[in-house]
């Protein structure tokens, strides 16, 4: 197996542990989710954790930014944040209609007593990660 490298912008965890103590951990679930699938993807070797918009966000070379954050406004609910110019939430909502909840063209919400379905996330976040090598294909090959 390939080496794998995460680059990591040192400030980052700050905002991380700025979080409440209750939602500190499902970001970081998040967080690891994201890490630990962008291992298993064929053809990517980097990624980059680092801050956008004051937000942890995730970037490979062929992917689309995953952003996530909870918000101090919407305090019942943690998301994941993807490019809104994308194809990528409105393919989510087309697949996942029945599994997730959205925000927009931009986001699945997580309401905080909802358990995460691993395998529906883990494929969202492929599509991100990879998306200029599948936004051609229908359902973005999920």
């Amino acid at each position: 197996m390939a080496a794998f490298n995460i680059q990591v912008n040192p400030k980052v965890q700050s905002v991380y542990d700025s979080y409440p103590n209750h939602i500190h951990p499902k970001i970081m679930d998040l967080r690891n989710l994201i890490i630990k699938t962008a291992k298993e993807i064929e053809g990517i070797s980097n990624i980059e954790e680092t801050l956008k918009w004051g937000e942890p966000s995730f970037l490979t070379k062929k992917g689309s930014t995953i952003r996530i954050d909870w918000k101090k406004g919407a305090p019942d609910q943690y998301a994941m944040y993807f490019q809104c110019t994308s194809k990528l939430v409105t393919t989510f909502r087309v697949v996942y209609k029945d599994t997730f909840q959205f925000e927009g063209n931009r986001a699945i919400v997580f309401p905080l007593d909802f358990k995460i379905p691993e395998s529906e996330l883990k494929s969202c976040i492929k599509a991100a990660l990879q998306y200029h090598s599948v936004k051609h294909l229908p359902t973005l090959g999920m």
